[in-house]
């Protein structure tokens, strides 16, 4: 009878021990959630900063439990278009809102090792990145705040960081 008590508190010990030895959160599942859009900042290769969305963007950045994303950022100033028609605005308006303004969405994949999460782009307001994957530097992940770095931003202007707060 001793022995049986002393085999399962041995055990009970050994798989607490193997439980305490496992990070207490993986990447992949600290990532899922909605997150508010902060800023982005890009660093171009001369060491300039520049704000593409402004200094106080709005957007979200979604990630679901079976790989799928969803990504919208939006200059807070992106204008108005003066007709009230989104099919009838000016071409100045559309390069305007276009400029500023960027969504994407599609599955991804975290790599713990490398600490990266790759968006694998099923489309997006610019086209050309339809089919895309595109890999960003996980900065720093908590229960509060993401950072991500996309280290190629297109046309070579540098590498861009994103901010994002989690919704409460």
């Amino acid at each position: 009878m001793k022995f049986r008590t002393i085999a399962a508190m041995l055990a009970l010990a050994l798989s607490a021990g193997a439980a305490a030895a496992q990070p207490a959160s993986r990447l992949k599942d600290q990532i899922v959630g909605t997150w508010n859009f902060v800023v982005a900042e890009v660093t171009a290769p001369d060491g300039k900063k520049s704000f593409p969305f402004g200094e106080t963007p709005k957007g979200i950045l979604i990630f679901t439990a079976d790989g799928r994303f969803a990504q919208i950022h939006v200059a807070g100033d992106v204008p108005k278009i003066a007709s009230n028609n989104r099919l009838t605005g000016t071409s100045e308006e559309y390069a305007a809102i276009m400029r500023r303004s960027l969504s994407v969405f599609g599955t991804y994949t975290v790599d713990e090792a490398s600490k990266t999460v790759t968006y694998n782009i099923v489309s997006a307001t610019f086209p050309n990145w339809e089919g895309e994957a595109q890999t960003r530097a996980i900065d720093k992940l908590t229960a509060e705040e993401f950072v991500n770095t996309n280290p190629g931003v297109a046309g070579g202007r540098g590498s861009a960081s994103n901010f994002y707060r989690r919704v409460k």
